[in-house]
């Protein structure tokens, strides 16, 4: 049986006001008592991405065990896409110069709208929907199609699916608008928090050509949003990673959805925060299978912080054998960063985490100054990595922005990853290739080794 406290809090959320695009949303009911819920604060909220229908879910129980107020879908909700197999050879080749067919199409509106059911009816999470407020965006799987952008044919009747996955009202502006961004303001005055959910899928240009994330009507609402009512705090959630520019020094190894691949985008997005002069804003994302914790310190006058939660169930870890994973620990160590926060609260050295997890968000306000937790959690929900700082640190005119960090360590997260001479920055890459090369060597070595012991074992049976 419920706790009154949950019950209340429920009654709170269900029937509170909510402000979705641009249009108040309430219900009618509560009375008293809803006017006194809406003066609670909001102190913890969870987040998510990646979550294969298909896959083993136990990180809902470790979710729900840290009982946030909100859970915020950051995409992936779904795999609805289908993927072929890898093939190098054959009829239907996926992979390799001389690849044929695209490895990954596109489901049915029957077949998404069966994934997104698994994921809804799964136990936990319906624990976890009876006591939370469930908001979210979308990414390139649960859109449709992967890397997809504006130019994908299934988008529309794609967003009625998440929307309905998302118990959106029927009468929603996010129904009746080009996307599925939306905000949302939480808690009483003086304690606010604003969250603003971006759509980075349906407006979005190819992925090479510099064009835009968000397109011409959702830079207009998230300037309005931005430059509207001021909040204690702002939360920015992107499907994909905005501070990290890791695809510059992967490549051409492999490469990775982020806006560090649209910098004129990006810098546009730094640009209007700093010209709204509003505080405490951060970011939340997803999409790349690892958690991590990114910082910028060069754009808005105070650190701005990413914070990536990747994923529910999809890691990279989990792609091979337990044995192997101390190889994927120390590639993700050996990659060059400049961006990322390393601490000594990261259970790895590298400051990444390949296995699932999920974000959690925690703000004191009964402190002085008000603090903020910033971390990734593990499948049991045991912390992996977190930053611990005041609220007043994410403030333009404050000082500790500078004073909390050494001089060295404040000027590393102003240098992006582009930046950094092309030894350092290709070195995973020189890295792969180098031991590629031994490895041949190392085997032709093997296989002229092989050879003159047979031909010197040939001769000895000669000469017997």
């Amino acid at each position: 049986m419920e706790s009154s406290g949950r019950r209340s809090r429920w009654l709170w959320w269900w029937c509170g006001a909510v402000i979705s695009g641009a249009v108040i949303v309430s219900c009618g009911g509560g009375g008293n008592s809803l006017k006194a819920e809406e003066k609670l604060a909001v102190s913890r909220i969870a987040f998510g991405s990646c979550a294969d229908q298909s896959a083993p879910q136990p990180i809902w129980n470790a979710i729900i065990k840290f009982d946030p107020q909100v859970f915020i879908w950051m995409g992936d909700n779904i795999y609805g896409d289908n993927k072929r197999p890898f093939r190098l050879f054959g009829k239907e080749r996926t992979i390799g110069p001389w690849k044929n067919v695209p490895r990954f199409v596109p489901a049915s509106h029957q077949e998404m709208e069966a994934k997104y059911n698994i994921i809804k009816t799964t136990p936990a999470y319906s624990r976890l929907r009876r006591n939370t407020k469930i908001i979210g965006t979308w990414d390139d799987h649960d859109y449709g199609l992967n890397d997809a952008g504006k130019e994908f044919g299934g988008k529309n009747s794609n967003q009625r699916l998440l929307l309905d996955f998302l118990d959106e009202p029927q009468d929603s502006p996010r129904r009746k608008q080009a996307g599925v961004y939306a905000s949302y303001t939480l808690g009483p005055v003086g304690r606010q928090i604003k969250i603003i959910l971006l759509d980075t899928r349906y407006h979005r240009d190819p992925l090479s050509s510099d064009g835009t994330i968000l397109g011409s009507s959702q830079w207009t609402w998230l300037e309005k949003e931005l430059k509207g009512p001021a909040s204690a705090i702002t939360l920015i959630g992107s499907s994909i990673q905005v501070i990290s520019n890791l695809s510059a020094v992967t490549r051409p190894l492999f490469s990775m959805e982020s806006w560090g691949r649209f910098p004129r985008e990006r810098d546009r997005l730094f640009k209007l925060i700093a010209e709204s002069k509003r505080d405490g804003v951060f970011f939340i994302s997803g999409d790349v299978h690892y958690g991590e914790i990114t910082r910028y310190d060069c754009a808005v006058g105070y650190p701005l912080y990413d914070i990536t939660s990747s994923g529910l169930t999809q890691a990279v870890e989990k792609v091979v054998p337990p044995s192997l994973h101390f190889i994927v620990r120390f590639l993700a160590w050996l990659t060059p960063n400049t961006m990322r926060v390393l601490s000594r609260r990261c259970r790895h050295k590298s400051c990444t985490y390949g296995q699932p997890n999920f974000g959690a968000i925690e703000i004191d306000w009964d402190a002085t100054p008000v603090a903020l937790k910033f971390e990734v959690r593990d499948i049991n929900g045991l912390p992996v990595m977190g930053v611990h700082i005041p609220l007043s640190e994410l403030h333009a005119q404050s000082t500790n922005s500078v004073a909390t960090v050494k001089v060295g360590e404040h000027q590393r997260h102003c240098s992006l990853e582009v930046s950094l001479p092309w030894i350092v920055k290709y070195r995973l890459a020189i890295f792969f290739f180098c031991t590629v090369a031994v490895l041949l060597l190392a085997w032709l070595g093997l296989n002229f080794a092989a050879i003159l012991v047979f031909r010197a074992c040939l001769r000895k049976c000669k000469l017997d």
